[in-house]
């Protein structure tokens, strides 16, 4: 105060003016102090600038402090900036690791970017001396699986999955519940025979962890098979029995979770369950279908915008995710129909650079999830949460071979002799060979609830997908040269090859609905949107003549 007033003492009506002032702040400042609690008084300055402000038509006084010239304010950026960061790291190690030379040709790029995880978790582990960040299974489901989903399913080959749907359902729902059942049971008598160390693991227990450990990842899966450049019939056997296997596996999870948090399980609640697994699986289905047509019918009316029409295929595809998580059904499942009804329609509704727009971002989109993945696989295994046991984690990892190898002879067997062209030996020993584990384990089994022996099944987890990922997944490909397994044609189809595949699929369909046999390929050549749009046709006409 004594600032305001030192100068021009000798004008009268500017220093009535100040005093006047001056006693409206001390007035002010009394108040303050008397009704706020007392502050610790700021350690003052070497060159003060005091003033007040007048903002809100209130007066304040400001606390001295100096006029800074240059700033840092992390904690404004710290998420968006150590995201970024995180990208960059990842698509830096991506772009060494294919300039490496002949690294790609021996080590798989999951195993790398794994390697590459497990540093920076140790750079970060000896820093600052406590756990680094971990994958949390809200990022990994909402954020980081879409994409590799949506990618995936708007560019499956559609012509060789629906000829091997059959298989690829087999292999996914009933080799799932196999592989779940099984070596959730083998792991309950492993703890019924050591009561001392593992007594305490109930059979719900095994049984939620044989569901989680049994989720064979498709992006390991996708990452390992597309380097190998195996036949199209063994790859769409593989990764569709792995993108539809986590649909199954997820379901099995949240299912048996919910029956460890009942009092008891009676023979109605199992018998719910089984009902609750096929509403779970087709309520997907049918949500990515709905959601999938309302794409297709967009995209016919964006002629005049092409710039917002690849726009919708990423909305709505995210939006039939995201509404099958909320009512508690099969998001994965919802994604890949959705994916693959819009490819159908979508892509001869929109201009051919539109859809190199959708293709370019999706792989970018994808490509950029997958490495996260995987690096954040390496980063959250340097944790203080582990637990070992010998027993228990070399009985998991022997369970998990031995289970899907029996599973894939004993299924195949029992398919061969429905299909048209079957499963060759070696094809069905690089299908179980292929069951590789990957981030959607290591998310589900951070989801379960606190229990004596959570670390241990954490620990197991994630031995059990290193082993996968590095050992299975290096040596599959020499494997893959050694069994002489059949490749993929290295050229694209002709454009006579093209017409006289089409112009069989219709004179099949013909022939079928001649005969009045409704296959494959009658339900193939079916329009499905043709249908769809005469009744939203017909639905409009009624609401327009109502009102």
């Amino acid at each position: 105060l004594y600032l305001l007033v030192r100068r021009k003492k000798n004008h009268g009506s500017r220093m009535t003016a100040q005093w006047t002032l001056s006693l409206l702040l001390s007035a002010c400042l009394f108040r303050a102090s008397c009704s706020a609690p007392a502050i610790p008084r700021p350690p003052r300055s070497l060159h003060p600038v005091r003033g007040f402000n007048n903002s809100g038509g209130s007066l304040s006084v400001d606390l001295p402090m100096a006029l800074r010239v240059f700033s840092v304010d992390y904690h404004h950026v710290q998420a968006p900036f150590e995201i970024v960061l995180w990208i960059m790291l990842a698509s830096l190690a991506k772009l060494g690791f294919h300039w490496s030379g002949r690294l790609p040709a021996v080590v798989p790029e999951s195993c790398l970017l794994i390697m590459v995880g497990l540093l920076v978790g140790g750079v970060i582990y000896g820093v600052r001396h406590s756990a680094p960040p971990t994958l949390s299974a809200d990022a990994f489901f909402l954020f980081l699986l879409p994409p590799i989903v949506l990618d995936a399913g708007y560019f499956l080959p559609g012509r060789l999955f629906f000829e091997n749907l059959g298989t690829i359902l087999w292999y996914a729902v009933v080799g799932t519940l196999w592989n779940v059942l099984g070596i959730g049971l083998s792991l309950y008598s492993l703890c019924l025979l050591a009561p001392g160390s593992l007594g305490d693991i109930s059979l719900l227990h095994c049984l939620l962890f044989g569901s989680l450990i049994a989720a064979v990842d498709p992006v390991a899966v996708l990452s390992v098979f597309q380097e190998m450049h195996v036949n199209e019939q063994l790859r769409i056997l593989v990764f569709g029995e792995s993108l539809l296997n986590d649909a199954v596996t997820v379901v099995l999870y949240k299912l048996f979770e919910s029956f460890l948090r009942m009092p008891s399980v009676s023979g109605l609640d199992v018998l719910l369950g089984g009902c609750r697994v096929l509403v779970v699986g087709m309520g997907g289905l049918f949500v990515g279908l709905f959601f999938g047509l309302i794409a297709a019918l967009t995209s016919r009316f964006t002629s005049g915008a092409q710039v917002i029409a690849p726009l919708f295929v990423f909305l709505y595809s995210y939006l039939s995710y995201l509404t099958s998580e909320m009512l508690h059904l099969s998001g994965i499942m919802a994604i890949v129909t959705c994916a693959v009804t819009m490819k159908q329609y979508v892509e001869a509704n929109v201009s051919e650079r539109s859809n190199t727009s959708i293709q370019y971002f999706l792989k970018m989109w994808s490509s950029v999830s997958e490495t996260l993945i995987f690096i954040f696989l390496g980063v959250s295994t340097i944790q203080d949460v582990h637990m070992w046991s010998w027993p228990f984690v070399c009985s998991t990892l022997l369970l998990c071979l031995v289970w899907r190898a029996t599973g894939v002879l004993l299924l195949t067997a029992v398919v061969n002799k429905l299909r048209r062209n079957t499963v060759t030996f070696r094809d069905q020993f690089i299908i179980a060979y292929g069951g590789l584990r990957g981030a959607i384990c290591f998310s589900l089994v951070f989801l379960i609830d606190d229990f004596p022996k959570k670390r241990l099944f954490i620990t197991t987890t994630i031995v059990v997908i290193l082993f996968t990922v590095f050992v299975q997944g290096m040596t599959i490909k020499p494997l893959v040269e050694l069994l002489d397994v059949k490749k993929e044609k290295g050229a694209l189809p002709s454009v006579s090859e093209e017409i006289h595949s089409r112009l069989i699929d219709h004179l099949l369909a013909g022939i079928e609905d001649v005969v009045g046999y409704w296959g494959q390929h009658y339900w193939k050549d079916r329009s499905v949107f043709t249908h769809f749009v005469c009744v939203c046709v017909c639905v409009c006409v009624c609401v327009h003549l109502e009102f």
